[in-house]
Parts: structure tokens; C-alpha cells; sequence
């Protein structure tokens, strides 16, 4: 057997309790008889508060709390929501303006929670929240894409977060400056809504003297220490809990207000409450993604190599700093800015600015996706400019093999990576060769045929350490106790397959414990496609100090030297002796010895480095100049995710990303009007892809084994939407451009490439 894992493409265990209607979701195991909470949002973008009489709700049939922004300051809760601030040009640390759990004096975007009701039903507190009266007076709107314009919050002129800087600015300038040739793109990333499968939801219970609340989220820890500042607790205090979760995607990954109030109020009543988001609610309350606009410039020599690379970005954050936000578009976007292309010279400028919008924050490769859509779209204008190649521009400028490690210009250290191989194995596997024949059949039907390629790289994010438990349990089977928390990913298969490879335990006698505060000592929980790579590091180390520990304890029962004794991942071999006890047969004999010490085993550790999954995507379009559609009728994928646990488990990963990048680039996209009213707050408005948008993926793997952790892995869980963006836009836009059209912004929605089309054929005549 071989000492990392068999490799094979296990089956999901979890999915037969998902298929029959077992699941552990948080809206399915509430306490009964726990009251509902309910959030009145705002109708308006911005606008002072005049009024808000809340008395008639209170003496409502069935209430039992009504809560403003001011009970909450008068019982003594003022802390607002955390968001992490980044460095500005000038030294300056970014703006942090104070976010309320409910809207206080000002509300700055439509959905904002302005009072929350709690009541025997959900129905009475619906009831009583059309008796609050909620007056105001309507203050100017800002939604553009600029800072300036009507202010949101006193302390922020101009409505800019933040203006950071990274790179060396002089040196970029005179590089542009000595170029042979320089290509300039500018392009939008258009605002979408991640609409988990399970929208957000919690409940919050008295458990003896301590506080229990539980979040279907993406772990347990951040909740529970921004719960213990913003409620004045300990954290010793408060128990958190996630259970099944159904998608997260970043955006259940950080607190939302409801968390707290939810809390609060349990604790004010003294009994159990619980809320749960609706779709529309969801919509215009889940933080957002993406919505920046770029303007991208490359800078070549004779020989076609990139000297320097600029963008210049506008990040909109909505009406206040969500928790990871300011260093998505900044920190995060910075760690791939270079992607796979060996520059050294690059200069990176991102403005942060409020809008009267729902706040944006990670979402499904955060900050990633941003930066290879941008770059590979430029790379793709460039080779047109240039009259090159595109695969080939691609080539030229590859990190090569011998180059690894590589530091890039923004400090990353790339640990290995044969870009120039898994392009080669896609482009036999996407038959490019094929393409022109595929493109005259599309014209003979009068349509318009494109090829997009993507080269990604992204930088798996998160803590670099996590922990784990092992325990022999007293029925003869195991368990395993993991920091990360799943939301679909497969969690309890591939960590419950891994112990079994490494162990010989029998995965059907593996337990799967996750996302309990009060069972897991610590925990990184999950988010940037961290957790296979770093919570398998763990439990290998956990492992080694199963077997140090078990060879000794047979070294003594056995009365030989330890040196005698070995493990081969199924069964210790003592010596020259036929005593060959598995893994659960030794746990046995140390129960029966009275060695409880040899029954639990802790471990923690962290990765040396990051890791750094990167991959083609090819996607083939076809438009129909009449109506503007566009269909993805091919798409391929190579990845290198180094060494794999699961195979089948990373292609469905990979299909969903690629899903969700199909989603942004043909169909989702978030739209106001002039007064910051959401246009797209229900699935009538806001087009999630279908399957008829959707062709069958091809997926394959061309291994680069990563030198970072003993596996070998590299993270895979969002790498389908870092790749998926930019291939879709190149391929629309390659179908386009014998039309003339120069300007390809997702969505590629019918209205819109019909009127690109238009554009262009009005524009030559």
C-alpha cells in the first residue's frame, strides 16, 4: 500500500443521509419550541432615521422582543462588526467606519437590518414588523463605480476605503516607458450574489451558565471569538456549533449581523431563539462578490516577453467593510498577480470605495479569480495586438521548471510547476487541432464560433496550521476530530479515507467529528481551499505518533526492542514472531491494560509553504448573431493538483467551480437602479446558470507533486472559478471579434452580445 494514500475515487459517504433527508441542518434541529427571529430591513439606500417607534410591535399577540440600535446600546451591546483594514499609499491605514448590528441613526443600503423581532411564530413576527413605524428622510444615493459623490460615512471623505499600493511604481513607469510595444485592456467584473444552496441561518440556546449558538457557517472559531467581543463574554462561555452545511463559498466563511442579534436575544429571554434567511432576504443581505473595474497594461520587448505589467483597480466594497474585504481585492488579489508569467517589474493600485450597496467580501476563490480573469484576458488582447500566438504568448513567458522555487514580484515563492507540460496535455485534450473544422460547421449554421484559453495558478490561503484528535473509542472502531468544516466538499469521506489508508483501520469504523468548539481544541475552519491539504498534514503527524506510541507499547507487552518493530499501514509486525495486531487490535490490548493515555492522541501542524494548484481551461462557444445567445458547447480542464486523495471528489470540485464561472460569465449579474433598489433580489431576475448552459466538463490531471507538505497535494476546491471567468470571456470574445467587437465584458447575457454585435456593425458603416 503506498504510504500517501491510495488515490482512489472513494464514493461520498455523507451523500446518502444529504439524498435521504437525514441531514443536520441548522434550520432542521433548532431546539423546540425556540422562538423565531425576525430582521426588518431597510426600504431605502441611504437615508436618516426620523423615526422608529417600535411600541405597537412590542404589545403585538405572540412578541416577545422588539430590539433597535438603541436597546442594544442601552443594555450595553456597542461593539459593531470587525473588517480587516489594509495599508493606503501614503502610510495611512484604510478606513474602518462603524458597522451596527442594526442601522443606527443612518441606513446605507437596501436590506439593511434596521430591527429585529422575536416572537412565538415566524408569522407574528412578520406581523409585528409591519406595525413598526419607520420614518426617514431619503439622503443622495452613490452606486457608481468612483469615489466622490454623496458621502456614507462622516469619517470617510470622498468615500474611499482605502488606495493601496504594491510593486515598485518608478520602475514599472520607465519600463512602459522603454517598451518595444505595450497592449491596454480595460475590463469590469461584473457584481454577483453567491446563493448557497442552504441560505444563512442559526439558533442560539442556554446550556447550564454557558452560551451554545449554532451557525451554518464555515467553521466554529472566528464565530466564537467575534461572538465572545461583541457579547462581552468569555469565550470559555460559549460553545460553538456547525452542522451540516449547505454551501458556503466564502460568504458563510465571516459574521453576519444576525449571528449577535440571535444571541442577544436568547440571552435577554432566556430561552432558545432561531432565524433563518430567506431567499430575497438573502439576496439583498448576503455579502456580495466581485464588482471592480480594471484597466490592465502589459509591456513587451522584441522578442514578445512581458517587461512589466500595471492594473490600476477600482474595488467596491457596498455601504461598509465586510470582514475579509479590503484585502480580497489588495493582499489576496497581489498573491497571483503575476500568475504563471515570469515578470518581475509590476505595479498594482486598488481604490476602495463605498457604495449605497449589500457589502462585498470572499467569494468562491476570493480575490484569485479577480486577478487571473484580469490577467489572462490581457494576455489574450495581447496576443491579438501583437499577432501572436496565444498559446504560444503563454509559452514564452512561463515560469520554466528550472526557475522553481520562484519568488514573484509581490513575494509569493512558488515551491514547483511545468506550466508549459499540463498546457501541452490540454491542448491535446481539448483538440484544439479540431477547432478550425468545429468553427466552420458553427458558420454553415450561421453561427459564431470562439476559443478561450485560461492559464490560472492561485495560492491556497488560510492558516498554514490546524490540529486534529484521533481516539480509540470504547465500541472498537475510531474517530477523528478535524478543524475544518465542511459545506459540501466531501469532508467526511476524504479525511475518514485518508485515516483509514494510513491506518488500516476500516473506514466504516472511522467517526467523523467537525465544527464543535467544545470537541475540537483549536481550529482553521475553511476557506481558500486549505483544508484537505493542510488537515491531511495533521493527521499524518497524528498518525506518526499512533505508531511511536503503539510500537512501544508492544515493544514492552512483547518483550522485544522496539527497532523489531514495524507498521505497514495495515498491521504492526513484531519481529520475527507471527504477532501481526492491526491498529484497533492494539488500541484493544492498551484499553484492557488500563492505558488510557494510549486511546487519544492530539496533534497540530503546519505546512512548510503554501501550495499552488494551477491548470488550463478551454472553453468553446458558440453566438447566435440573431438573438445574441451564447452557448458553452466545450469546455476542458487540465489541472495540476499534485498528488490526489480522492480523484472523484477533485473533479466534482472542479465541475462546480467551472459551474459557478459559467454562472458569473454568461448569465449573473447584480443590478440597481438610481435609488440603490436591488433589481435582482429573486431568481426571476437573477439568472443562476441551468443545465442547459452547461456542456460536459472534461477533466483531467497532469501532476506536479507539491514540495510543501509530505503529500504532495495542492488544493483544489475553488480552482474551477479562478480558471472558468477569463476561458468563457475568450471565448466569446474570439467568436466576436471577425465582427468587430472590441469591447466583451461579462455577462455574456443575449441583450448584451446582441448590442456588442449591434455596436460593432454600426460602428463600420
Amino acid at each position: 500500500m503506498e504510504k500517501f494514500g491510495k488515490s482512489q475515487p472513494v464514493k461520498r459517504v455523507e451523500d446518502i443521509r444529504f439524498l435521504n433527508g437525514t441531514g443536520r441542518y441548522v434550520d432542521d434541529i433548532a431546539p423546540a419550541g425556540a422562538l423565531r427571529g425576525y430582521v426588518l430591513r431597510s426600504s431605502v439606500a441611504h437615508a436618516d432615521i426620523d423615526t422608529l417607534d417600535v411600541t405597537e410591535a412590542r404589545d403585538a399577540p405572540g412578541v416577545h422582543l422588539v430590539l433597535t440600535a438603541a436597546d442594544l446600546a442601552e443594555a450595553g451591546y456597542t461593539e459593531g462588526l470587525w473588517g480587516t483594514t489594509v495599508p493606503n499609499r501614503d502610510g495611512s491605514t484604510g478606513a474602518a467606519p462603524f458597522r451596527p448590528l442594526l442601522a443606527s441613526g443612518t441606513v446605507r443600503y437596501v436590506g439593511e437590518a434596521v430591527a429585529f423581532i422575536v416572537a412565538d411564530t415566524l408569522d407574528a413576527a412578520r406581523d409585528a414588523a409591519e406595525l413598526i413605524e419607520f420614518d426617514y428622510t431619503d439622503k443622495p444615493v452613490h452606486l457608481g463605480l468612483s469615489s466622490g459623490g454623496p458621502r456614507l460615512h462622516d469619517d470617510v471623505p470622498e468615500n474611499r476605503a482605502f488606495d493601496f499600493g504594491l510593486g515598485d511604481e518608478d520602475a514599472t513607469v520607465q519600463a512602459f516607458a522603454d517598451a518595444h510595444r505595450t497592449v491596454r485592456l480595460d475590463v469590469e467584473d461584473n457584481r454577483v450574489i453567491v446563493n448557497a444552496m442552504e441560505p444563512r441561518g442559526c439558533y442560539a440556546e442556554i446550556e447550564g451558565n454557558r452560551l451554545h449558538v449554532a451557525i451554518n457557517a464555515q467553521g466554529v472559531w472566528e464565530h466564537k471569538r467575534q461572538l465572545a467581543r461583541i457579547l462581552g463574554m468569555s469565550e470559555d462561555d460559549i460553545r460553538v456549533t456547525n452542522p451540516d452545511t449547505g454551501g458556503g463559498f466564502g460568504m458563510k466563511g465571516m459574521p453576519h449581523p444576525e449571528n449577535f442579534l440571535t444571541a442577544i436575544a436568547c440571552k435577554m429571554l432566556g430561552t432558545p431563539v432561531r432565524w433563518m434567511s430567506d431567499r430575497t432576504e438573502a439576496m439583498l443581505s448576503d455579502n456580495a462578490g466581485r464588482d471592480l473595474r480594471h484597466t490592465a497594461e502589459l509591456a513587451f520587448d522584441e522578442t514578445n516577453r512581458i517587461t512589466a505589467y500595471r492594473v490600476r483597480t477600482v474595488a467596491n466594497m457596498g455601504a461598509y467593510n465586510s470582514h475579509f474585504a479590503q484585502a480580497i481585492q489588495t493582499n489576496l488579489f497581489a498573491k497571483v498577480l503575476m500568475g504563471t508569467y515570469d515578470v518581475q517589474t509590476t505595479w498594482l493600485q486598488v481604490e476602495g470605495v463605498y457604495t449605497n450597496t449589500t457589502p462585498v467580501d470572499a467569494y468562491r476563490g476570493a480575490g484569485r479569480p479577480e486577478a487571473i480573469y484580469l490577467l489572462e484576458r490581457v494576455m489574450d488582447r495581447a496576443a491579438r495586438e501583437l499577432d501572436v500566438d496565444p498559446w504560444e504568448l503563454r509559452r514564452i513567458n512561463f515560469i520554466k521548471p528550472q526557475q522553481f522555487p520562484y519568488t514573484t514580484a509581490t513575494g509569493e515563492t512558488y515551491d514547483v510547476g511545468d506550466f508549459d507540460r499540463v498546457l501541452t496535455r490540454a491542448e491535446t485534450f481539448a483538440d484544439r487541432d479540431g477547432f478550425a473544422a468545429r468553427r466552420a460547421a458553427s458558420e454553415a449554421q450561421g453561427k459564431l464560433r470562439g476559443i478561450g484559453l485560461c492559464y490560472y495558478i492561485e495560492s491556497i490561503l488560510g492558516a498554514p496550521s490546524e490540529d486534529v484528535k484521533v481516539t480509540f473509542d470504547d465500541d472498537g472502531g475510531a474517530s477523528i476530530y478535524v478543524g475544518t468544516q465542511s459545506n459540501g466538499q466531501g469532508h467526511e469521506t476524504v479525511f475518514t479515507q485518508f485515516l483509514a489508508d494510513q491506518t488500516g483501520i476500516p473506514a466504516d469504523k472511522i467517526r467523523f467529528v467537525q465544527g464543535d468548539s467544545d470537541l475540537i481544541a483549536r481550529g482553521g475552519g475553511t476557506g481558500g481551499s486549505r483544508s484537505v491539504t493542510v488537515q491531511n498534514t495533521v493527521t499524518l503527524a497524528a498518525v506518526d505518533q499512533i505508531v511511536t506510541a503503539f510500537t512501544g507499547f508492544l515493544a514492552d507487552t512483547q518483550g522485544v526492542d522496539a527497532a523489531e518493530i514495524s507498521f505497514d499501514d495495515e498491521q504492526f509486525r513484531v519481529g520475527t514472531s507471527n504477532v501481526t495486531p492491526t491498529m484497533l487490535e492494539v488500541a484493544q490490548m492498551a484499553r484492557d491494560a488500563g492505558r488510557e493515555d494510549l486511546l487519544t492522541f492530539d496533534a497540530t501542524a503546519t505546512l512548510d509553504g503554501r501550495s499552488f494548484p494551477n491548470g488550463a481551461h478551454v472553453a468553446e462557444v458558440e453566438v447566435d448573431p440573431e438573438t445574441g445567445h451564447v452557448t458553452v458547447d466545450r469546455y476542458t480542464v487540465v489541472d495540476d493538483f499534485g498528488n490526489l486523495i480522492n480523484p472523484m471528489l477533485a473533479e466534482g470540485q472542479v465541475h462546480g467551480g467551472v459551474v459557478q464561472g459559467i454562472g458569473q460569465a454568461l448569465t449573473e449579474r447584480v443590478v440597481y437602479d438610481e435609488d440603490g433598489q436591488l433589481l435582482t433580489a429573486t431568481f426571476m431576475d437573477y439568472a443562476m446558470p441551468r443545465a442547459d448552459d452547461v456542456p460536459m466538463i472534461g477533466f483531467s490531471t497532469e501532476a506536479v507533486p507539491s514540495v510543501t507538505n509530505p503529500m504532495g497535494m495542492k488544493g483544489c476546491g475553488e480552482a474551477g472559478t479562478v480558471g472558468a471567468l477569463a476561458a468563457v470571456a475568450n471565448a466569446a470574445q474570439d467568436a466576436m471579434w471577425g465582427q468587430g467587437v472590441r469591447k466583451a465584458d461579462m455577462p455574456f447575457t443575449p441583450q448584451r452580445v446582441w448590442g456588442m454585435l449591434q455596436d460593432a456593425r454600426v460602428a463600420a458603416e
